[in-house]
């Protein structure tokens, strides 16, 4: 058979990702936060795209809190207007009283120097008054001061240690050392680096470098530049002169705190039940992260893409929150302007390219919103017992069953769940929590949820009693007797997830309570 090239003509029928496609499913699994800031790099982008503020965004004649406002500013003028009077008149009082001008007498308070309503410079009283009253203030906006120029930064962790540097070290070479030690701490104040591949790094020999560290160990917060807890620990117990060979032996072993094993540290440490429990509760009056208290966390606040609230009809409303919704616009008078003015094919290519580009935007946004409305009504309709009665009425739920549901593809509703928050009357939820696995049903009814499963292993282990503390077996034997079909490995693996200890470590626990 002989092999020659030739050419053939085919047809057939592919799916291609248009870039268009890949922008709406790219906004559809997106969170409520990297839309919003996905929308503001389009709006740089593209010059057609605006900002619609809705009703709220302008300020209306028939506001009943305008007002108020006004109100507000009048009363604050006032208030100035009678703070200027007073201070003035009080200063002339005394100026008549001394024969003389305040500014002779106290030459350095800038408070007594020539006022701007004598011709001269604004003096700091001048600027606070006018503050006061409602005048240019701080920054000149005609609001007054904005107290939150004023509000001191926190103070950071390195540069708590930096400015403590600075007086415990005179030699340069010991200052860059100390300099990258408190670099490469961590949050917690440990210090998470090799000594042996920094002295490499550095050229120095490794005991400079233990000795810089040394010195380190005493700053404050006790306990930074640990590189272990066991050794933050024993910083802080030395600090408070309470380190000693019991104490040690306590530190060294743990671990055995860890697993409850207080047999085990009573026989290690040579200590009785009383002196152990002492010793514990020193440990526990400790900071295991002495560095956590410098600097400021920024927390995210958990803002719901879906809330839910009950019916006056006996069901649930649900509605989008708008809050998480940008708004878009097209401006076509813009573009009607401009277009005209267009001289070369370049420039009105890129008016079209981007008069497309805003209405695709704007077309995705508003399907993103109607395919998450549509997954989250279904899913309310599917766990309505869930949100009547708590979680131990969770149904088991899959992708699929909401996706035939709603005729869409189980992909779509994979992303539409993904980073989406629900606020309902028992909380915030993911939309993936109210998805979860089937277990069987011992006696041949309705399958129970993994959800709900877990809870009631949990509300089983936490009203149990110190001198009955429920096993595995256990747990199982009174799950199938509530009609739930679930192996021991099962239950195993819910309270391992749920970090509950075992049955041991339970009563262990327990035990050191009760004594």
């Amino acid at each position: 058979m002989a092999l020659s090239p030739k050419l053939e003509i085919r047809q057939g029928q592919t799916l291609i990702m248009t870039p268009q496609l890949m922008q709406a499913i790219k906004l559809l699994q997106m969170s409520s936060l990297d839309l919003t800031s996905y929308v503001e790099a389009e709006m740089e982008r593209n010059p057609l795209l605006e900002r619609s503020e809705g009703d709220g965004g302008g300020a209306e004649r028939d506001d009943p809190g305008a007002d108020d406002g006004a109100r507000e500013a009048a009363s604050g003028e006032n208030d100035g207007e009678w703070l200027r009077s007073e201070l003035s008149d009080t200063s002339r009082e005394i100026a008549d009283k001394l024969d003389t001008d305040l500014g002779n007498i106290y030459p350095d308070d800038p408070g007594t120097r020539v006022s701007a309503d004598a011709g001269g410079e604004p003096t700091q009283r001048d600027a606070w008054q006018m503050g006061l009253g409602g005048g240019s203030g701080a920054g000149g906006s005609g609001d007054g001061y904005n107290l939150e120029a004023f509000v001191a930064s926190g103070v950071s962790l390195q540069d708590h240690l930096a400015a403590q540097m600075v007086l415990a070290f005179t030699d340069p070479v010991e200052r860059i050392v100390a300099r990258a030690m408190i670099d490469n701490l961590d949050e917690a104040g440990y210090l998470r680096f090799d000594l042996d591949e920094m002295a490499d790094r550095m050229g120095l020999e490794r005991h400079r470098l233990e000795a810089v560290l040394k010195v380190l160990q005493t700053f404050e917060p006790t306990g930074v530049f640990a590189t272990s807890l066991p050794e933050c620990l024993r910083l802080q117990l030395i600090e408070k002169n309470r380190y000693d060979p019991a104490m040690a032996c306590l530190i060294e072993n743990i671990e055995l705190l860890a697993r409850h094993d207080l047999a085990g540290l009573k026989a290690l440490c040579g200590v009785d039940d009383e002196d152990l429990a002492e010793m514990i509760g020193e440990l526990r009056a400790l900071d295991p992260k002495p560095g956590s208290s410098f600097g400021e966390t920024l927390v995210q606040p958990v803002v719901p893409d879906v809330i839910v609230r009950p019916a006056r009809d006996g069901g649930w409303s649900v509605e989008l929150n708008s809050e998480t919704l940008p708004k878009v616009l097209v401006n076509q008078t813009y573009y009607a302007e401009i277009s005209t003015q267009a001289r070369g094919e370049k420039e009105k290519a890129f008016l079209t390219d981007c008069l497309q580009t805003a209405n695709w935007l704007a077309k995705s946004l508003d399907q993103r919103a109607r395919t998450i409305m549509k997954v989250a009504s279904e899913i309310v309709r599917q766990q309505d017992a869930f949100l009547a009665y708590g979680v131990q009425h969770l149904r088991p739920l899959n992708l699929r069953t909401i996706a035939e549901a709603i005729s869409m593809h189980e992909s779509t509703v994979s992303r539409v769940t993904s980073n989406k928050y629900m606020a309902t009357p028992r909380g915030i939820f993911e939309l993936k929590y109210f998805f979860s696995a089937a277990i069987a049903s011992s006696g041949g009814g309705d399958a129970h949820s993994a959800e709900a499963v877990r809870h009631r292993i949990r509300t089983l282990i936490d009203a149990e009693a110190p001198d009955n503390i429920l096993s595995d077996d256990t747990i199982v034997k009174i799950l199938k007797d509530d009609g739930v079909d679930i192996a021991r490995r099962t239950v195993a693996k819910y309270r391992e997830s749920m970090r509950i200890g075992s049955s041991v470590q339970r009563r262990r626990e327990k035990r050191a309570r009760g004594g």
